[in-house]
């Protein structure tokens, strides 16, 4: 069988790590990444971001994310066999990524590479790549690089014993009964260990998610995974206040709609026409919508009137274009005018359905949160219920779980609304001033 931590095809499957599998990927990825580190630090090879990215940055990645996984593991499973091998493998991955960061010929190939051949996104990882190489001893020189290589070893032991040491006194509450002793047991206490098990399994496939998308974060800024690390909070950021209504005004913004603009102002040109579009002055709701009798005369408005104006409407078609050329050009119009017309009428459904949802959800995140304060509630009461031995175990345990699954509620409704509110600023071009068009 392959050994699963060099699994790189999809998600990383948790359920078929060992402890055995540790040191041979260690040793593998090391490899790897030596190698890698070898090639792109000789005198050869060039400075250029995509090169030194080709060949180091899928190696690091690799490591990253099998040594990710590894740490993820021990920490949640803690077994001797686990710890013992994470413990093993630990100096010789710290002593990489240490030798990785303080790498003074890396180092220089990052200063060499030019900015001017980087777009705003890689100029920005580079500078904080070089950054990083000099927070990681990179400039340092002699004994004054082996120090700092010592601490960064001796820090990460230190790391590793403290979550040890928090791991022991928690297991030292905990006594593991075996299939003989919990014999006869009562079935609420089955079921507690059923509902340990499932969290724990919640909480794995958790550590999971969030890997992979810190991973994605480190790609959109362009680092290597291993080279960027987001502190776990454990909240979520307030969404912006949504006003209750938003001038269409600010849809004129959108890169879509001055693009489609422009191209009926050049058709009119073609035409001899030199009134530019007129955009539709609105006030969009989310909770009103689009019923009021000026929507119905705008959707039902000829092509034209997105091109020029109601008032000039008849007059363009009254002209009456006799040569082949003109017809062209007039049918190039309604064509760019149509187009610019369903491009407004899409981005006006857009903000509409994000206004409703971020106004919906908003309502929503309060009655989740108000349910989730009447779980926790109940737990109290029921808590004290068994406390006092009037009622099993199994109903501490059913409302453990309702207090569990709201909580998981009140946390999808608040991404949700996070979601909806970040799509409505991308909606409208970034923010709800008209002023900042």
């Amino acid at each position: 069988m392959s050994n699963p931590l060099l699994d790189f095809s999809g998600d990383i499957p948790f359920d078929r790590i060992t402890p055995a599998d540790v040191a041979p990927a260690v040793d593998q990825l090391l490899g790897r990444a030596g190698a890698a580190l070898a090639s792109v630090t000789a005198n050869d090879f060039p400075a250029s971001w995509d090169a030194i990215a080709r060949v180091l940055d899928v190696a690091t990645e690799e490591l990253g994310r099998a040594w990710g996984a590894v740490s993820h593991l021990n920490s949640v499973a803690d077994t001797p066999e686990l710890r013992a091998a994470y413990n093993a493998a630990l100096p010789r991955v710290t002593e990489f990524w240490t030798r990785l960061g303080a790498d003074e010929h890396l180092y220089a190939k990052y200063k060499a590479i030019d900015p001017a051949t980087l777009n705003a996104e890689q100029r920005q990882a580079r500078a904080n790549a070089m950054r990083n190489f000099v927070l990681s001893g990179a400039e340092l020189q002699g004994t004054a690089k082996e120090r700092f290589a010592a601490i960064q070893e001796r820090q990460a032991e230190l790391q590793q014993k403290f979550s040890e040491n928090a791991l022991d006194a928690t297991d030292a509450y905990a006594y593991y009964a075996s299939d003989e002793e919990i014999a006869g047991l009562p079935a609420d206490v089955a079921q507690a260990e059923a509902q340990y098990k499932s969290t724990q399994a919640q909480l794995l496939e958790a550590g999971s998610q969030r890997a992979q998308l810190e991973h994605a974060l480190a790609a959109l800024l362009g680092l290597a995974p291993a080279a960027f690390d987001l502190q776990a909070t454990g909240l979520l950021p307030a969404p912006p206040q949504v006003p209750a209504e938003l001038p269409s005004q600010l849809l004129q913004r959108r890169p879509d709609i001055a693009a489609a603009e422009r191209r009926v102002a050049a058709a009119n040109a073609q035409v001899g026409v030199a009134q530019a579009a007129y955009f539709p002055a609105l006030t969009l709701s989310g909770s009103a919508g689009y019923r009021g009798t000026q929507l119905a005369g705008l959707i039902a408005a000829p092509h034209l009137f997105w091109s020029v104006g109601p008032a000039l409407a008849l007059t363009l078609f009254d002209g009456g274009a006799r040569g082949a050329a003109v017809e062209s050009a007039r049918a190039a119009m309604d064509l760019a005018a149509a187009t610019y017309r369903q491009t407004v009428i899409t981005a006006l459904q857009e903000v509409e359905d994000n206004l409703v949802a971020a106004t919906v959800l908003e309502q929503e995140q309060q009655v989740q949160t108000e349910a989730l304060a009447a779980a926790q509630k109940a737990l109290a009461v029921i808590t004290n219920q068994y406390k006092a031995g009037t009622v099993a175990y199994l109903n501490v345990l059913t409302a453990q779980t309702t207090v569990l699954n709201a909580r998981g509620s009140l946390l999808n409704v608040k991404n949700r609304r996070l979601v909806a509110v970040n799509t409505l600023l991308k909606n409208v071009a970034g923010g709800w001033d008209i002023a900042t068009q």
